[in-house]
């Protein structure tokens, strides 16, 4: 095993590098750049810096400042040279670094994806379970109907929905639809923070559970009844074995294959953040830094979210292949 993961370890680098060098050429073939969008800025001013400037020469100045006047390929080169020191440069819009951004915005996703995905697994494996037990039963068929229609759901409209019933809107004013915490939490001590924490946490997190709840319950549902219908189980049952051993000694660590795939995509999952939801309720996490970076021609934060986000893809599918091993011995690294 440790030869197969010194061996992953090595193929990162490449594929790294070529998942960044797509990205960059994707970037590059969109349509406008921070040159031409800060001339927009400027647009009907008379004077930069005390003299009458031309559009021509605010958009040279403007490559020159941020190095969009080299070729591509040197560009690349540099922005390649300056990641292996952990230096993602200096964001185009506010020439803050980089990784200053990334870690400002970071904890505020972590809070809100962890805990969305703890309730998800809390809540969708012992569904999922007890429906494939339950096979046919007025439960298994009332929470198939239930996750089926959850899962049809749009994120953003139920956002929407949750913010004018229970935010405020024209029912109730329950949670707070704004911000992650109120403006006077720095006041507080610590446990009336927390609590005004978690109160601004609700909606967003119900939002983000319900889809994911819906799918895995699904997935650990259809994964159970096809691990429970093998002879092996069959066996275990006629040595006089209790249903509860059956179930969970022998069946369930064979179905959890699948999820442990889905378990792979939750590192990108949990550092990439929400666009919508974030955007939605203004929580100024990664999924609105990303955002707002796309609009703004902000290539260096682009680009470091997408390389962080890939390693982490690229990480996340190595623990999955160790974790096939641990859970079934039948598969072999080497």
């Amino acid at each position: 095993m440790q030869t197969y993961i010194i061996k992953r370890l090595l193929q990162l680098i490449p594929t790294l590098l070529g998942i960044t060098l797509i990205t960059f050429v994707i970037i590059q073939l969109a349509p406008g750049n921070p040159a031409e969008l800060k001339l927009q800025m400027l647009k009907g001013q008379a004077a930069l810096g005390g003299q009458r400037t031309t559009s021509l020469q605010i958009i040279k100045q403007t490559e020159k400042l941020y190095g969009l006047d080299k070729p591509l390929y040197v560009q690349y080169y540099l922005w390649v040279k300056r990641v292996f020191t952990l230096n993602f440069g200096r964001s185009y819009t506010d020439h803050r670094k980089v990784w200053n951004k990334i870690k400002e915005r970071l904890p505020i996703t972590l809070e809100l994806n962890i805990a969305s995905i703890f309730l998800v697994y809390l809540i969708s494996i012992p569904c999922g379970v007890y429906s494939s037990t339950h096979e046919g039963s007025r439960t298994d068929k009332g929470l198939t109907l239930l996750f089926f229609f959850l899962y049809s759901l749009p994120s953003f409209w139920v956002a929407m929905l949750l913010i004018m019933f229970l935010g405020g809107g024209s029912f109730l004013d329950i949670f707070p639809v704004y911000g992650i915490s109120s403006i006077t939490s720095h006041a507080m001590g610590f446990f009336p923070w927390l609590l005004d924490r978690l109160w601004h946490m609700v909606l967003p997190v119900a939002c983000l559970t319900y889809g994911g709840l819906a799918y895995l319950s699904r997935l650990t549902r259809a994964s159970m009844l096809e691990v429970i219908r093998e002879d092996y189980v069959r066996t275990a049952r006629a040595k006089g074995l209790s249903e509860r051993v059956v179930i969970f000694k022998h069946a369930f660590r064979n179905a959890l294959l699948p999820l442990v795939t889905i378990m792979a995509l939750l590192l990108p999952g949990i550092f990439g953040g929400s666009v919508i939801i974030e955007s939605i309720f203004s929580i100024p996490g990664m999924g609105q830094l990303g955002f707002q970076a796309v609009l703004g021609r902000d290539y260096p934060v682009i680009m470091a979210i997408t390389t962080i986000s890939g390693f982490l893809t690229l990480i996340g599918l190595l623990i999955s292949d160790i974790l096939y091993a641990v859970l079934d011995p039948r598969i072999k690294l080497e």
